[in-house]
């Protein structure tokens, strides 16, 4: 039967809670498999995997409890390896780069921030910060709304603005957030959000980078900003394509 991988985590990590179970229906019992300095927190692969709220939810669960106890390197959901031995022999095989990792993230969690626009918050303030912008669109409102031509060039100038701020934001929230960070990742792009970044942050700076981060809502009321975390280190694990089985975590795009 195929093993499903949780994380990894130094040999000498304390003993799991008894009866963790995993993803699976009924559930599966989690084990440890060892090798030198390393081992891997697994259990069997159920048949037919697929990402539901409760199999996520279980995968989250036994690196909650894996991690209370000390650092994990979490795989991501959907990491399948085709035997124990397969599991074991990665271990082996990148034995340097995981302690390296165990080592470097000790103590560490991340967080991820995605911020937006409010759409209406900033219109008004690129028609605010552009004379030129007030000064087109008053002569539009006068002249009975301006031609379609007119119309059209207020429409891209407002676009290029909106498009500008954007690019100004995201660099203001990395720059606000970065220095409370150990380390930072970019999050794949997607439509709606201005910036997707994982900050590597010290469980006792925790309480600074949030509050760092509703400074920033304060402070830039035309930005929706969402803190999800703390998380395990998912970005900061720098898998590579040796590693049991390729990520797979459609929970945090």
């Amino acid at each position: 039967m195929s093993t499903y991988v949780y994380g990894i985590v130094a040999s000498s990590h304390p003993a799991l809670p008894d009866g963790l179970a995993g993803v699976g229906d009924p559930p599966l019992p989690v084990r440890v498999l060892k090798e030198g300095e390393l081992a891997a927190i697994v259990s069997d692969a159920p048949e037919g995997l697929r990402p539901k709220r409760r199999e996520l939810l279980a995968h989250q669960n036994v690196l909650a409890e894996t991690g209370a106890a000390g650092c994990v390197l979490p795989m991501r959901f959907g990491s399948v390896a085709p035997d124990d031995s397969s599991v074991t022999g990665v271990l082996a095989e990148r034995a340097e780069h995981y302690i390296e990792r165990l080592d470097a993230l000790d103590g560490k969690v991340e967080y991820n921030v995605k911020a937006s626009h409010v759409e209406e918050a900033v219109l008004h303030q690129v028609m605010a910060d552009s004379p030129e912008l007030r000064a087109l669109a008053e002569a539009n409102r006068q002249s009975g709304g301006g031609s379609y031509e007119q119309r059209l060039q207020l429409g891209e100038m407002v676009a290029a603005a909106v498009k500008a701020k954007e690019a100004e934001d995201a660099a203001d929230v990395q720059h606000h957030l970065t220095p409370l960070a150990a380390a930072t990742a970019l999050g794949p792009e997607s439509t709606g959000w201005l910036v997707n970044v994982s900050f590597l942050v010290d469980r006792d700076a925790a309480a600074g980078f949030l509050e760092a981060a509703e400074e920033l809502r304060k402070i830039r009321p035309h930005l929706e900003v969402r803190v999800n975390g703390p998380l395990p280190p998912y970005s900061f694990v720098e898998p590579g394509p040796a590693d049991p089985a390729a990520p797979a975590d459609p929970a945090r795009e």
